[in-house]
């Protein structure tokens, strides 16, 4: 079920550049409830240094995106912001870390290919950024995170630019009314939410986005349809 192993703890401390005075936290931030009996998973599992470790990743890498882009308005700050605290890059960290591997979980999740799955991997790695946090403190957490993540900041290419800005321009260009948007679902627990928005134009079939935040996904319903409508192409920045 479990494959806990001082070696694989050791070189993780390696990687996270800290030696945990409490290995209990560590652990935990590894236990999936599953591996857990009934009384002891709904507190003992990762989930609670998950819920830290998402705002201690968020907090690291907006200041890191603030001082590195002096220039750049609050929507591109937030976009460059979403790309990198969202599931996929959190999931690559986790899998650069080996962290599949050091998963505590039951038999049932690990046949169901656990250790693989990106949701998974995320909220552990967001697990272990509370535990670092909690262990060593806000400098050494800030560090870490730094060194995972400012490559990632420094090669994003996606659009910089205000989707919700530039579909409002176009239509009104049309001659079309201001587009409308609307929360067609929400899902995800409330620490970590994902919204999905749709955007209404005119004479338009509708165009969806999701994000961790109504706003974000607005910017993501908006641009899928400047790209559909060929407005941006896919290398438009």
């Amino acid at each position: 079920m479990a494959r806990d192993n001082t070696a694989g703890l050791e070189k993780l401390e390696k990687q996270l550049g800290h030696s945990f005075s409490d290995r209990g936290l560590i652990k935990r931030a590894l236990t999936h409830a599953s591996a857990l009996p009934p009384a002891r998973s709904a507190t003992e599992n990762y989930e609670r240094l998950e819920f830290l470790g998402d705002r201690v990743l968020g907090l690291a890498v907006a200041e890191m995106v603030f001082q590195t882009y002096p220039k750049a308005e609050e929507g591109e700050l937030a976009r460059r912001l979403n790309h990198l605290v969202k599931r996929e890059t959190c999931a690559e960290v986790a899998t650069e870390l080996g962290l599949g591997d050091l998963m505590v979980i039951g038999e049932s999740e690990a046949q169901s290919g656990g250790r693989a799955k990106a949701a998974l991997l995320a909220d552990i790695c967001e697990s272990v950024l509370g535990a670092l946090y909690r262990d060593a403190g806000w400098t050494v957490a800030r560090a870490f995170i730094e060194n995972r993540w400012r490559d990632r900041m420094l090669s994003w290419s996606g659009s910089q630019r205000d989707a919700k800005t530039t579909l409002q321009e176009w239509v009104q260009g049309k001659g079309l009314a201001t587009p409308s948007y609307k929360i067609a679902d929400r899902t995800g627990p409330d620490h970590a939410p994902v919204f999905t928005v749709a955007v209404s134009v005119d004479g338009m079939d509708a165009g969806q986005g999701t994000g961790p935040s109504k706003r974000l996904a607005e910017q993501a319903a908006a641009e899928a349809v400047l790209r559909r409508e060929g407005v941006w192409s896919e290398t438009d920045k």
